[in-house]
């Protein structure tokens, strides 16, 4: 039994969930995956998963087994990287989680620039404004607005996104405008589900003092895209970051308020698990993220936010 494939095959049926979809990323037929981890549970003495027609589970020892496993396999990856020094070529899968409306503007055009430059590189990516466990859920990295958010994982920034407060300027005929973030108690805001509070706005005024006040609107939802869409209807107030909003306020469909009181900007991270060693292909996106969002096209000219310092 060739043992290293037979935990790699293991490994990968309870990442996938399917013995199937195992094969399709290794490459390999069914038979073969089927065939490893049948050895490896008889090398082993124990069952590693309780197979039905409906479903794959682990075992308790499949359990135990499973998390050493990884580790073995991740390790293995590091040494070779090691060895390999700066000639390091990324290559593999990376799985990566991202918001919804950024992943789709400005992750997946990054993405395929990345494979077209590392040909040997795949991704398996999942969109998503909740929190994503990493570790819990397999994930290599996520590329995370504002907090980083757990005390295990390290980020590293590769930009920064400005939030705007803005309406639509049939909203700000109807209603007035706000002059200062207290007035926004009388307005009608749209709320996102997964800020870090989410009926609490946040601003700062000229002196650098934070104002932080309770909003409450008509609608709540968890994509900051739906937001901005209804913002545009003029159905109230959205509090969104320049990468949802900057196009409309460049084409004068939404108006920035509350000019002066803008918070200072957000850090957009690649956030990973902490480890001793990263691997080639993380830090390698990570460092081209770095280069891509150096001067990032969402970001409006401070004029047209009237900010003053």
């Amino acid at each position: 039994m060739d043992r290293f494939a037979a935990i790699a095959a293991f490994a990968k049926v309870v990442e996938t969930g399917s013995f199937a979809r195992a094969a399709e990323r290794l490459g390999v037929s069914v038979s073969s995956v089927s065939r490893h981890v049948t050895d490896l549970e008889a090398h082993l003495n124990a069952r590693l998963l309780n197979r039905t027609t409906r479903r794959l589970s682990l075992t308790e020892t499949g359990r135990a087994f499973h998390e050493r496993a990884v580790q073995l396999l991740a390790d293995l990856d590091e040494a070779e990287e090691s060895a390999g020094a700066g000639a390091v070529i990324p290559r593999g899968t990376l799985r990566v989680t991202c918001g919804v409306t950024f992943g789709t503007r400005y992750l997946a055009p990054a993405v395929a620039a990345f494979m077209a430059r590392h040909p040997e590189m795949r991704f398996d990516v999942e969109l998503s404004d909740r929190i994503v466990d990493l570790i819990d859920e397999g994930f290599d990295a996520a590329v995370r607005i504002g907090a980083i958010g757990g005390q295990n994982l390290v980020g590293r920034r590769v930009g920064a996104t400005q939030l705007v407060c803005c309406a639509s300027p049939a909203y700000l005929t109807r209603h007035g405008e706000p002059k200062t973030p207290e007035d926004l108690a009388k307005h009608a805001c749209l709320i996102y589900e997964y800020a870090p509070q989410r009926d609490t706005w946040t601003f700062s005024d000229r002196a650098g003092s934070e104002r932080r006040v309770r909003v409450a609107g008509p609608v709540h939802s968890n994509n900051g895209s739906f937001a901005e869409a209804l913002a545009l209807e003029g159905a109230g107030i959205a509090f969104e970051p320049d990468f949802i909003v900057g196009a409309d306020v460049r084409a004068g469909r939404l108006v920035p308020i509350l000019r002066g009181f803008a918070p200072p900007p957000a850090g957009i991270h690649v956030v990973y698990a902490s480890r001793r060693h990263l691997s080639a292909k993380v830090r390698a996106f990570t460092d081209f993220l770095v280069e891509r969002y150096a001067k990032p096209d969402w970001m409006l000219d401070p004029k047209a936010l009237r900010v003053q310092k």
